[in-house]
């Protein structure tokens, strides 16, 4: 039995992606979960490899084209897989010898395939070495252009080319984990507690959230001490600012309406406090059922938690009840593609369409759900325009809503001033890229 490797687990996430249309980051969680003999340094070699050869896939694929004289595209999954793998080697890791990049995929190709195959790998990658390595910009530019053209064209129509270029340019590797100490104010002590715990890791606080903190190299973030105990959660930074732009007070009766596992909803029932009530709504019943243990874990409850299709109705919800609705809809996700690179190669116009008419629907029925001069917050982890501006011109004014400055520290932090709306951008914030909206029903 082959022992598993940071190149076998990056291949196998690799083709997963590619041929059965797998998200890359749970394919990696669950390789990584079953080689459990691997160590630290080479579970994040593992992790640059699969989200770095991803980024470049398209251009690294047409460099190997070059010298497959029939193409790559029709091979078995695995060993396309490790072409990329190698050619990433050759071309971006300059830690890693091109001999020993080649010599390994040979090796793994004619262990999974056998020898003429081998020798086909063999031939081209030993002429992909032979190339020179490509500079730092012509790799940026490589990895622009490996995004979907017309995904491209909506992004750089949305925020423009040069931040559309930072956006999608880095062939980094996986973003920081986001970590959200529960009280803010303790969030330097943790920082402190946590370097002791994993001195070979990276931990810094956030730049957008006070209770964030970014985590590098930390391995399996559940082992880390306080998650048991309660005193932090795994949030991406962005997501945490989502929910304090709500600025949710103590005494709120306020409702998530697309809860998912509850990350937000443990930031709004904090700010509210005891004499307040959060209420979780979700399309997804199983994801309610996690939210409520987690919240459990870091001593939170809802003070109810109801499924409902908001594209349908509003689950049978009291009308006219809430005095802070946080909407973080369903979206493509293109505000995320740091950390799910497999986005940039197959989001379609017509997913975004159908999307964005399922956004309207739910900033329709729940804003039905606000008290007037209530206040209402809409977001997305996107940055199209057709998820964000355009879904509040086409279905607010309907809801009876009108923008509002937003009342939170954090968001007017970011928020230009007199403006109702604000983006987080990787390249701006260091956090994953959001559109979020402050909203508030007219009396």
């Amino acid at each position: 039995m082959l022992v598993p490797s940071a190149r076998s687990v990056a291949a196998t996430v690799i083709a997963r992606v590619v041929a059965e249309k797998a998200f890359a980051a749970a394919a990696l969680d669950a390789e990584l979960e079953r080689a459990v003999q691997l160590e630290a340094r080479d579970r994040a070699l593992a992790t640059e490899l699969v989200y770095g050869t991803l980024r470049l896939l398209s251009w690294l694929e047409a460099r190997i084209n070059r010298h497959a004289k029939r193409g790559i595209e029709k091979l078995d999954p695995i060993v396309r897989a490790h072409l990329v793998l190698a050619a990433y080697q050759i071309f971006v890791l300059t830690r890693v010898p091109a001999f020993a990049a080649v010599s390994e995929a040979v090796s793994a190709i004619r262990a999974a395939r056998g020898a003429q195959v081998a020798g086909f790998a063999n031939a081209v990658l030993r002429k992909l070495a032979a190339e020179p390595r490509p500079a730092a910009d012509e790799l940026a530019r490589a990895v622009f252009e490996s995004t979907d053209p017309a995904l491209r064209a909506s992004i750089e129509r949305a925020i423009g080319k040069d931040a559309a270029f930072a956006l999608l340019s880095s062939h980094e590797g996986a973003p920081p984990l986001g970590i959200r100490i529960e009280d803010a104010a303790d969030r330097d002590a943790w920082l402190a507690r946590l370097r002791e715990a994993r001195p070979h890791g990276s931990f810094e606080p956030g730049r957008v959230s006070p209770h964030a903190v970014l985590a590098r190299s930390a391995g399996k973030v559940t082992d880390l001490p306080g998650y048991d105990e309660g005193a932090w959660t795994p949030q991406e930074e962005g997501s945490q600012l989502v929910a304090l732009a709500l600025g949710a007070r103590p005494g709120d009766v306020v409702l998530d309406a697309c809860a998912g596992r509850g990350n937000k909803t443990g930031l709004l029932a904090r700010a509210v406090g005891a004499n307040g009530a959060v209420d979780a709504a979700d399309v997804h019943p199983k994801k309610l059922d996690r939210l409520t243990r987690e919240l459990s874990r870091i001593a939170c409850r809802p003070r109810s938690t109801f499924a409902v299709d908001w594209s349908l109705g509003t689950g049978g919800a009291e009308l006219s009840s809430y005095d802070r609705i946080l909407i973080d809809a369903p979206c493509s996700g293109t505000g995320t593609i740091r950390r799910r690179p497999e986005l940039a190669l197959r989001r379609s116009a017509a997913d975004v369409e159908e999307l964005a008419g399922l956004q309207r629907a739910i900033l329709a029925r729940a804003a039905s759900l606000l008290k007037p001069g209530g206040r209402l917050v809409y977001a997305v982890c996107s940055v199209l325009r057709e998820e964000a501006e355009e879904v509040l011109a086409s279905a607010a004014g309907d809801a009876g809503l009108e923008p509002a400055l937003f009342e939170a520290g954090p968001a007017l932090a970011i928020a230009a001033e007199g403006e109702t709306t604000l983006r987080l951008l990787p390249h701006e914030h260091g956090t994953d890229g959001y559109f979020v909206a402050s909203l508030r029903r007219r009396t």
